[in-house]
């Protein structure tokens, strides 16, 4: 079964640290299900000139069910 993502929302405001690292807060790491060692994979978007315009974290397992399927319907939600 394809997981699908139906709602997007700002769920924190992280920062960049001066090794270049980003913390997920512990509570969204719960919420996610997100343990020491899980994969995440970065997707980003691009704008008009492709630059780089934004950041959507994936969980690889899903990665295989299809992740145009699973982000997609948040997407248009935002866009």
């Amino acid at each position: 079964m394809v997981k699908t993502c139906r709602i997007a929302r700002v769920e924190a405001i992280l920062s960049v640290d001066n090794k270049g690292q980003i913390l997920l807060p512990k509570e969204l790491r719960e919420r996610a299900n997100i343990k020491a060692g899980d994969k995440l994979v970065l997707v980003t978007g691009c704008d008009e000139r492709d630059e780089i315009c934004c950041f959507i974290l994936v969980k690889a397992e899903i990665l295989n069910e299809s992740v145009k399927e699973a982000i997609g319907p948040m997407l248009r939600g935002i866009l």
